[in-house]
């Protein structure tokens, strides 16, 4: 699947007035993601694509190290340096 905010996949946003439509247009533009705005006056407005693209989601690290002499995580039951610290 395409990057969100691209030709290909652009971010859909629904506003209430034309004058945040072209508020978040204007910021979107100087950032060179491609969106789709809908003015729809009678629904809530929908801005959670451009959420996502101000705040992107961070990866999860692994923060656990395995020690020289702790049983190896595949689960061999040999101790790591025997067996995948190779």
């Amino acid at each position: 699947m395409a990057k969100l905010g691209t030709e290909k996949n652009p971010a859909i946003i629904r506003v209430r007035t034309e004058e945040r439509g072209h508020e978040l247009l204007s910021l979107c533009n100087s950032r060179g993601w491609q969106v789709i705005i809908g003015l729809e006056p009678d629904k809530p407005e929908d801005i959670s694509d451009l959420e996502k693209l101000l705040n992107p989601p961070k990866p999860v690290l692994n923060t656990h190290t395995t020690g020289r002499n702790e049983l190896c995580p595949c689960g061999s039951g040999k101790k790591f340096k025997h067996c995948c610290m190779i």
